[in-house]
């Protein structure tokens, strides 16, 4: 089981990079303004659970480089490193723009919105490569149970990230009117978000 100083570690950090403004939460966050709490709710949970697909290709894709080629491993290591620090740059140098944009079409059903979060998400390769650079760095090394504690690591991101686009997405109208009066809101969340994406990037470069 994951420790309890390997969960509080983990799980601050996703929250915080959940809430920074991106794709998937401000669709959330407008379509449960223009459509309604169950719509939001719908697609954000759907994001949510897309997470699941990628949990199980990073634990299945991690675990046979180990086994398979150190030195591939190492080279996985060494790019994953560097695209969490591009990521934070690009945060860092974000405007920090959070007004949501059009909803999405009026026809689709709760249902069908969930399914199309759940797409959206698992067919992201952008998810899958954050996926594989973030969660092996709380991975404790020498336990034998990389791809248990990989598997448990991703459960928490899913559950995590589906908890909080349903609460987006049921006070989307709230939250919606709120970012608008405090437009730097989603700039200091950028800020903070980049700050850890470039500690991680780094932490994965220098690390043995």
């Amino acid at each position: 089981m994951l420790s309890p100083e390997q969960l509080l570690g983990f799980l601050s950090a996703s929250l915080l990079i959940t809430l920074s403004p991106g794709p998937d939460n401000l669709l959330v966050l407008s379509i449960g303004a223009s459509r309604g709490r169950k719509m939001g709710m719908a697609f954000g949970l759907g994001c949510g659970m897309g997470c699941l697909s990628h949990t199980v290709l990073a634990a299945l894709g991690i675990s046979a480089l180990i086994a398979a080629s150190p030195p591939a491993f190492m080279a996985l290591k060494l790019a994953g490193g560097a695209y969490l620090i591009y990521l934070g740059w690009q945060a860092l140098r974000s405007t920090g723009d959070i007004s949501p944009q059009a909803g999405q079409g009026t026809q689709a059903t709760a249902r069908q919105l969930f399914g199309k979060g759940l797409l959206a998400n698992a067919i992201n390769p952008k998810v899958v490569l954050f996926f594989l650079a973030f969660l092996p760095q709380f991975v404790i090394r020498g336990r034998n149970d990389t791809v248990w504690q990989i598997v448990q690591l991703g459960i928490v991101f899913t559950l995590q990230a589906a908890l909080l686009f349903g609460l987006l997405g049921y006070f989307a109208g709230h939250v919606g009117r709120w970012l608008q009066r405090h437009a730097r809101a989603g700039l200091w969340l950028d800020r903070m978000a980049g700050v850890v994406f470039v500690g991680m990037g780094l932490k994965l470069l220098i690390s043995h």
